[in-house]
């Protein structure tokens, strides 16, 4: 067993009770079978021997016990197992999307769709783990040992022949078929990830590829992906009935040479002829245990890999780290201050940061301006919380962030992310999400400030209006307008915003910063832009140019001087 399947089955550790159960509710069932069957041979032998009735009574009974205990010991198995797997399920998802939540925002180098994949496909590996995999193999094992102590209570010889099948039939053929089944079944993971990364990329990018006539390659695409994924399928399932081909034969040729070694003890007198019957139907039901054991291994392998993706994922380095004894969070303004900061995304990699020193007094308002790749978003989600520095610090009211909780410093510090996700809700839920709770007038107050309280009262539902996926209902003004009166709802003491008008038409964003410069107007605010209409208004204008600070200055001082700030307004002008 792998180490992610041991580390798998720990977080399943308080459903152990359950599982215990269903274990010996199987073994019941396995033993059941086999008590039926022997008594059934014992009964049908003796009767041929024309007994008096009374002597058959107590094996009649027996024969019914152990048909009606079969058939109620399978039910409990199930009922159990699957109970157990359902809670488990319950406690490892919210472990698993509780994990991810400080891990998304360093963006995961993950198309969405195997991202999905991985944490809803790959913790389902849990249910498999539990109901094909653990508890039969534990039942195997309880129950062959309890058939093989029987038969070897009858006839010695025979049990040492019926050892050696059930271990050649629970060991020998899943090893034979584990090995057949891992390079096609790691094949068949990887295929199914990229199949759903593909799909999910094609939903995502309908409008996109439908444009630019992209759509017939991108569904060619994903057909063959899918064909290629069946012909691996296909190949699992070939390897799965090999095994059960393997496991009929060795269950055959057991009972055979049982049969054979006992006939000869019966012939010799060492056998009554009954218990001959006995103890070749007590052999022939025992392998009912070891049956499931080559599905066992390709659940187990499958489990194995689901597992190996999901910790790849869930061990991700979380990029920011929680104190021990966090700091009560400060009361009132705040000021906050970058000191020598530095980022990099890899040990070796280029600093995206490199030295920077940026000061937000409380009612100050500064602009982060500078080319692609300046570092400008890298900044926004260091106030974030989405990432810590690497070097220097930022302080909180003289205090570095990293002593307070993220959760604490992100009340304090909030606004816009770039490429803000609108939800599949209506417009009060995606609003709402920035204080649960809030109540229309609340809405309608910061609604009017980002200027979409018209919009929305002209709406035939009002306020539940569905947005569509992603907003795919609103404009991308819209979509920035709600985007920021979520900020303003949320009303941290500062606010971020990165790139808010960003992909919008150049009307649509002078409306936009209108209404932002409206909106900030006395507050701490850092506004990170590529457009300049704005910035006369700033109080500071800092041009970062690659990781580092430039030019800092106001509207006025920075175009006094040469350089990159009075080269792009030239341009503009």
């Amino acid at each position: 067993m792998t180490a992610p399947v041991v580390r798998l089955l720990r977080w399943t550790r308080p459903t152990r009770p359950t599982t215990t159960l269903a274990v010996l509710a199987g073994t019941a069932t396995v033993c059941c079978g086999v008590g039926l069957f022997a008594t059934a041979g014992w009964l049908i032998s003796r009767a041929a021997q024309h007994p008096d009735i009374a002597a058959l009574a107590v094996a009649v009974v027996a024969v019914r016990f152990f048909g009606i205990g079969r058939g109620v010991a399978r039910y409990a198995e199930r009922l159990l197992s699957h109970d157990a797997a359902m809670r488990s399920l319950a406690d490892v998802r919210p472990r698993v999307f509780a994990r991810l939540v400080p891990l998304t925002p360093a963006a995961l180098p993950l198309r969405s769709g195997d991202l999905l994949a991985r944490v809803v496909g790959d913790v389902d590996a849990v249910q498999d783990l539990l109901v094909r995999g653990l508890t039969p193999a534990v039942t195997a094992l309880l129950a062959g040992l309890a058939a093989t102590g029987l038969v070897a209570f009858l006839f010695p010889p025979a049990a040492v022949l019926l050892a050696a099948g059930l271990l050649l039939g629970g060991i020998g053929v899943p090893a034979l078929v584990a090995a057949w089944s891992r390079r096609s079944g790691r094949a068949a993971a990887e295929a199914q990830a990229r199949l759903s990364a593909d799909v999910a990329g094609i939903l995502d990018g309908a409008a996109d590829l439908l444009a630019a006539g992209a759509a017939p390659r991108a569904l060619a695409d994903a057909e063959a992906a899918g064909r290629h994924r069946s012909r691996l399928a296909a190949a699992l399932a070939r390897t799965g009935g090999a095994a059960v081909a393997l496991g009929v034969l060795v269950a055959g040729g057991t009972v055979w040479a049982v049969a054979g070694r006992a006939a000869s003890a019966t012939a010799r007198g060492e056998l009554d002829p009954v218990t001959l019957a006995v103890v070749l139907l007590a052999s022939l039901a025992a392998f009912e245990a070891v049956a499931p054991l080559p599905a066992v291994a390709v659940a187990l392998g499958a489990a194995g890999r689901s597992a190996t993706r999901l910790f790849d994922v869930l061990d991700a380095p979380i990029p920011v780290t929680e104190p021990g004894v966090p700091a009560e969070p400060p009361l009132g303004p705040v000021t906050v201050r970058l000191s020598g900061v530095g980022v990099r995304y890899a040990p070796e990699a280029p600093w995206a940061l490199d030295g920077v020193d940026l000061d937000l007094p409380p009612g100050r308002r500064v602009a982060v301006i500078g080319a692609s790749g300046s570092g400008k978003s890298t900044l926004a989600a260091l106030l974030f919380r989405f990432r810590d520095a690497d070097a220097g610090r930022v302080l909180l009211d003289g205090r570095d962030v990293r002593a307070f909780r993220t959760d604490d410093v992100r009340r304090l510090i909030g606004g816009i992310p770039a490429d803000p996700h609108v939800f599949a809700g209506t417009l009060q839920q995606n609003l709402q999400l920035a204080l649960p709770g809030a109540d229309v007038a609340q809405l309608e107050e910061v609604a009017q400030a980002a200027g979409l309280l018209d919009w929305i009262r002209s709406l035939p539902l009002g306020w539940s209006t569905p947005v569509g996926q992603r907003g795919s209902r609103m404009s991308g003004g819209q979509r920035q307008r709600l985007a920021l009166a979520q900020a303003l709802l949320a009303d941290p003491r500062v606010l971020v915003l990165d790139e808010p008008t960003a992909h919008l038409d150049p009307e649509s964003r002078t409306a936009v910063l209108a209404t932002i410069l409206t909106a900030t107007a006395g507050r701490t605010t850092l506004l990170v832009t590529h457009d300049l209409a704005a910035l006369p208004e700033m109080d500071e204008v800092v041009v970062l140019d690659a990781g580092r600070v430039a030019q800092r200055g106001t509207h006025e001082e920075l175009l006094a001087e040469a350089g990159f700030y009075r080269d792009v307004w030239a341009l503009e002008a």
